[in-house]
């Protein structure tokens, strides 16, 4: 998965100090108040996945009063939030996979469809794309949180399910797992008292695509377009990010 691990840390990198924070705070602060509402409580000790979603929070900076005002807003909030998805396909046949935190669909149906009418690619059936993605739970950890030997923590969570480590990257190490196993890892991770810096579940494309390095670009952009609209929460893609592409990125 070393190309999806690439496409993260440039994203990571990237997101320090770019206009993309407020948006992170607004999806994070949404997956907030849906914790809480769906978990029926504030308490992160009594509700592990408002636990998980405040330490995404605090791996980006969110300040304690804007986490504060999403935990009360989940108390207090009527409307239904859910998770919509939508998919298609990019310029040089890039599978493109959308999710929204929405709770209008027909308002982000038609923002969707728009930026992908605007960029002249296509939006496909829902379940066009299964074969292309896996869902899977994705855990990032810094090194420093892991006190023992890397390979022994790997032996640790694989009877919890572990399906991959990912050591690469300098600060941070990544876990992979399938969907079933994620409150198994998370569960295991707490027992090891190792801190989780970030963990959701995301799609992960099981095969790339490469493209020449204007056509990449271009994609991009277009991926740029759908993560700037409100009710995106995430966009996922099967293009490969070679180092030519990534050095035009950093």
């Amino acid at each position: 998965m070393s190309g999806h691990s690439k496409w993260a840390k440039i994203k990571r990198d990237k997101g320090a100090n770019d206009s993309k924070r407020s948006k992170i705070f607004s999806r994070i602060s949404k997956e907030i108040t849906i914790a809480v509402k769906e978990g029926q409580s504030g308490d992160p000790d009594m509700n592990p996945r408002l636990r998980l979603c405040i330490q995404n929070a605090k791996s980006q900076n969110m300040p304690k009063d804007v986490i504060e005002r999403a935990i009360n807003k989940g108390k207090q909030d009527k409307s239904d939030f859910e998770l919509l998805t939508y998919e298609g396909y990019a310029n040089g046949g890039i599978a493109v996979f959308v999710e929204c935190l929405s709770d209008n669909n027909n308002r982000s149906f038609t923002a969707v469809r728009t930026v992908f009418k605007k960029y002249n690619n296509s939006l496909g059936n829902n379940g066009s794309l299964a074969f292309i993605f896996d869902r899977k739970g994705v855990f990032e950890i810094k090194k420093s949180a892991i006190s023992m030997p890397l390979d022994e923590f790997e032996f640790e969570l694989i009877d919890a399910g572990l399906d991959e480590l990912d050591a690469d990257d300098e600060e941070i190490v990544t876990l992979y797992c399938p969907y079933d196993s994620f409150g198994d890892i998370q569960k295991k991770l707490e027992e090891l008292k190792v801190e989780i810096d970030s963990a959701e579940l995301k799609r992960i494309p099981n095969n790339m695509k490469e493209l020449p390095l204007e056509e990449a670009q271009k994609v991009l952009n277009f991926v740029d377009a759908l993560e700037e609209l409100d009710d995106v929460s995430a966009v996922y893609h099967n293009l490969e990010i070679t180092d030519e592409l990534a050095n035009n990125l950093e």
